[in-house]
């Protein structure tokens, strides 16, 4: 006969048995084979999923070295293309440019395909929060993202030597405009509030999904050309994070840790509450693949 506990396929990595005092002596052998049974739990989706985690560890990772190189060539004073901007806005508009068509490169490429190109932990909190993605693969997502930031700005620091620590440059930081951390704080989530309501608007409409990483791509390219003097934009705590850490900037960090999850989990709340939580396909933000989807996904049956 079966209880109600064998309907509940995850328990809270918290909740470790627990053996009550004066207890047999077998008691505790069982909650020692309990706790061992709460580990394999965690680490069987990592035998299973880990080309997926280090998919993303390898997106961000990329996003990252963009990001890094084109701040130096943009910007750093001895870079032939610096001398010739005539404004900062030129500098930030092909800034934008470029790491907007990272990241569609980065979503429609092979890795972003089959990762579903999260590359970031707000995103991915989200589509945890809509059910989409089992909560022990959202934890070694965004373990991947932040290792992934991290290892990306190393990575840029060792091929770009001391032009990446240059004050015009410093690894590529976010941290808020002269306005301060409130409007940096607004900033962030309203930019990402817009982007996760147009990732859920576009990807789960399947006549126009296949447009959602050029409209993320857009919709980048236009928040580092006139949103960056407020926030740095950055909409990714994981992407704050590794420029952080490498040039031991903490400025405002709690912004970039709270703010853009936020915004992106306003966003599906507000989503959810006006066309239901059915309509959520899937966390891939490009399904139009053959590539493997270890989400939960109603892609080839959910709304045309």
């Amino acid at each position: 006969m079966e209880t109600e506990a064998t309907h509940l396929p995850y328990q809270s990595a918290c909740d470790g048995p627990r053996v009550a005092a004066g207890a047999e002596p077998g008691a505790h052998a069982a909650a020692l084979a309990a706790g061992a049974g709460q580990g394999a739990r965690w680490l069987g989706p990592l035998k299973r999923h880990w080309p997926e985690y280090l998919m993303e560890a390898a997106g961000l990772g990329l996003f990252m070295v963009s990001a890094c190189g084109f701040a130096v060539l943009l910007f750093h004073p001895a870079s032939p293309v610096s001398g010739m901007l005539n404004s900062p806005l030129q500098g930030r508009m092909l800034m934008g440019l470029a790491m907007g068509l990272t990241a569609i490169g980065i979503i429609y490429s092979p890795l972003g395909q089959r990762s579903g190109a999260h590359i970031n932990p707000a995103t991915t909190l989200t589509f945890l929060r809509l059910g989409k993605i089992d909560r022990r693969d959202a934890l070694w997502y965004i373990f991947a993202q932040f290792a992934g930031s991290v290892a990306g700005v190393v990575i840029a620091s060792l091929a770009l030597g001391q032009l990446i620590t240059h004050p015009s440059v410093n690894y590529a930081i976010t941290v808020p405009g002269a306005d301060g951390a409130g409007i940096a704080f607004i900033a962030e989530v309203a930019i990402s509030f817009l982007l996760m309501a147009v990732v859920l608007t576009i990807s789960n409409r399947k006549r126009v999904s296949r447009l959602t990483g050029l409209c993320v791509g857009l919709l980048v390219a236009i928040y580092i050309s006139f949103e960056q003097p407020l926030s740095g934009m950055s909409m990714n705590p994981a992407r704050t994070f590794g420029s952080a850490l490498l040039a031991q900037v903490w400025t405002g960090l709690w912004v970039y840790f709270i703010a853009p999850p936020a915004g992106m989990l306003l966003a599906a709340e507000v989503y959810t509450r006006v066309l239901g939580s059915e309509r959520i396909l899937c966390a891939k933000l490009n399904h139009h693949t053959t590539a493997h989807c270890i989400f939960r996904c109603n892609y080839q049956g959910g709304e045309s």
